[in-house]
């Protein structure tokens, strides 16, 4: 239903940083491509590594990250 959709998830700092890992799995599992930008604050509440394996893509963390493709 999502195959041909990229959406980008942001996640900020707060307890609801959890849910979203949720969301980016489900949107996933649909055949969606998430990339995820999360907030300095919100690594504090949960992980990057956790929605890159969730998503198979690269987590931008900082303003100044490299991104993963052109």
């Amino acid at each position: 239903m999502l195959s041909d959709k990229t959406i980008v998830l942001g996640i900020t700092g707060g307890i609801s940083a959890y849910k979203a890992a949720y969301i980016a799995s489900s949107l996933t599992q649909a055949g969606a491509k998430v990339k995820v930008v999360m907030t300095r604050s919100a690594t504090e509440f949960i992980g990057p590594q956790t929605f890159s394996s969730l998503t198979g893509n690269k987590v931008v963390t900082g303003m100044f990250d490299a991104p993963d493709e052109p």
